[in-house]
């Protein structure tokens, strides 16, 4: 149990996907304007992540390793599906994010049209392809690990864009000079966050 909460601690802090590793940068980027869109795209960015990692995890261990087939039969046992892993793993990202978006329509038409094309730019998010890379690079041991890792790493996305916007609608009344304002000053303060962030990476779980 100890070590699921230190994977799901690393996720949001240590190994953060925007502060140490800078994954899903447009997304952050463009809908980080106001908290509400933030909160909405990060709820969504934990769910896809939370879901996608496990199931990749699965299909990674039993159907795409070498010898991942060996439970339908010695005849199987010597297949190597691993080419397939980026091709897989981009697919079951693409089906979460389509339920994602079809239950945000239905469920929230507002957040939906505020959101706009990033909703479904979730698919090619670099930070949901990168946390199912992580998963298989890290080679966990349990479909749990992969779930905490998953979780931590939608949270600590959520996290950041949750506090990018609420600075970002500080700093509007704010006199930030004019060559500055919008993306500019957005992307200091991300600079100077990342830096606060690497403070976590002295701690030892």
């Amino acid at each position: 149990m100890l070590e699921l909460v230190n994977i799901f601690v690393k996720g949001i802090f240590i190994e953060n996907m925007i502060f140490a590793y800078f994954l899903g940068m447009c997304s952050y980027l463009a809908v980080s304007k106001t908290v509400k869109t933030g909160v909405g795209l990060g709820f969504a960015v934990i769910f896809v992540l939370g879901i996608t990692v496990p199931v990749n995890y699965l299909l990674e261990n039993y159907v795409l390793k070498e010898g991942a087939l060996a439970w339908l039969g010695d005849d199987f046992a010597a297949i190597d599906l691993s080419f397939l892993s980026f091709i897989m793993f981009i697919a079951i990202i693409a089906s979460m994010v389509q339920l994602v978006e079809m239950a945000v329509e239905k469920f929230a038409p507002a957040l939906y049209g505020a959101l706009g094309i990033f909703l479904p730019l979730i698919a090619v998010n670099c930070s949901i392809l990168g946390g199912a890379l992580f998963m298989q690079d890290r080679q966990y041991s349990t479909i749990a690990e992969a779930t905490s890792f998953g979780l931590g790493s939608g949270v600590g996305w959520f996290l950041a864009i949750v506090a990018i916007a609420a600075i970002r609608e500080k700093i509007r009344y704010s006199n930030v000079p004019a060559p500055l304002r919008g993306l500019g000053i957005t992307f200091i303060i991300t600079g100077l966050m990342g830096v606060a962030f690497m403070a976590f990476m002295g701690i030892e779980l």
